[in-house]
């Protein structure tokens, strides 16, 4: 199933409403940043505070979400879905002093650098954080593209004069 604005419009009312924030990523954030739905979007993905994952995965559980089983799901990256089909795909982070979020063990050496907290955009004029456009950009590249990331990419570079 394809997840939906209105589903993510709801989701982000209700984090807000627990004091939660999070950051789109992925298709979803790229969207946000052009500030129009460019193409169908499989999942949600977010960047969240490990200190916040409890409070989200219990308002998920709630509402009927349960693990996606997958190959690749750790504690840092892990995927709820819900039976109509929706998806919510987690980077969980912990910030260190200056705002860096360190993404799975700290000896792995993955993270989001601070600027990449910084997005802003729009979910059917619905304001919401992102992840920024350079950190959209910086994510895909050592992978191989698939035709979606050429279109993000595309879109991002136009909208952002990024080279």
């Amino acid at each position: 199933m394809v997840t939906s604005a209105a589903f993510i419009n709801g989701f982000i009312r209700k984090l807000s409403a627990l004091g939660v924030e999070v950051w789109l990523d992925g298709g979803w954030g790229v969207d946000a940043l052009l500030g129009v739905q460019s193409r169908p979007h499989d999942d949600l993905d977010i960047v969240v505070a490990e200190k916040d994952l409890q409070r989200v995965v219990n308002m998920l559980e709630k509402d009927g979400f349960v693990p996606v089983p997958r190959p690749d799901t750790r504690a840092w990256n892990f995927v709820l879905g819900d039976r109509n089909g929706q998806e919510v795909d987690f980077h969980v982070v912990v910030f260190d002093g200056v705002g860096n979020g360190i993404y799975g063990p700290p000896e792995n050496g993955d993270a989001y650098p601070a600027e990449a907290f910084s997005g802003q955009g729009l979910i059917n004029g619905v304001p919401v954080k992102c992840m920024s456009a350079t950190s959209q950009i910086a994510n895909k590249q050592g992978h191989e593209l698939r035709d979606k990331d050429h279109h993000d990419l595309r879109l991002l570079r136009a909208k952002f004069g990024i080279a």
